[in-house]
């Protein structure tokens, strides 16, 4: 069942998405059961942006920054479908949260450059890769799933927003590598899928 706060968001982002001819492609890629959900990050509203393709068949859960989770804004925060997760430092909790919720069946959203792609700001974590999305995809034995997004970081302009759901990322070769290498390998496959979806994206988008 989707979160009240969630249901609000999304319905007035729809509504900004139907007037800007949002297009969506790939929703066939969707395997069934739990897996990781993981697509590039330009804006604060791409969570809605991906998560409401899937709505109301599936709802996705996601990550956030522990920062946001403030006594005033935690409930808002878990209303809207995600749980706290300290970045640059190790976080069980947060790890366990994930498994069990891929477990349950549930799509976990994640973005793996772990900050957006914003130009000529200064941020405190870079917009790199890291491991940790495909990581978890493998220790929860899930479907490792692309998203390619374009448009939204510039809402206000004509540009069209565009969600593209890619294949599920080749894991099942990688189960007898080191678990480091074999993180570090399907990261490498899941940013160039990511890509790939992102140029196509972009085509269709200008």
């Amino acid at each position: 069942m989707a979160k009240p706060l969630y249901l609000t968001a999304g319905t007035l982002y729809t509504l900004l998405a139907a007037a800007k001819r949002q297009r969506v492609t790939g929703r066939k890629n969707m395997p069934q059961g739990g897996f990781v959900l993981a697509a590039n990050h330009l804006s604060n509203v791409d969570p809605f942006t991906v998560g409401w393709c899937l709505w109301p068949r599936r709802q996705v859960w996601y990550m956030a920054k522990a920062e946001l989770f403030t006594p005033w804004l935690a409930p808002a925060m878990r209303a809207i479908a995600t749980f706290p997760v300290r970045r640059g430092e190790p976080d069980s909790e947060a790890l366990r949260t994930a498994l069990s919720l891929l477990q349950a069946g549930e799509i976990v959203g994640m973005f793996p450059e772990g900050t957006r792609r914003n130009k000529g700001l200064r941020k405190k974590f870079a917009p790199e890769p890291h491991t940790g999305t495909a990581r978890i995809a493998l220790m929860a034995g899930v479907p490792l799933v692309p998203v390619g997004v374009t448009g939204t970081d510039r809402l206000f302009s004509l540009r069209r927003i565009s969600v593209a759901f890619g294949p599920p990322i080749p894991l099942d070769d990688l189960a007898g590598m080191p678990r480091k290498r074999a993180a570090e390998v399907a990261t490498e496959r899941l940013m160039s899928a990511i890509e790939q979806l992102v140029s196509g994206g972009d085509q269709v988008a200008t």
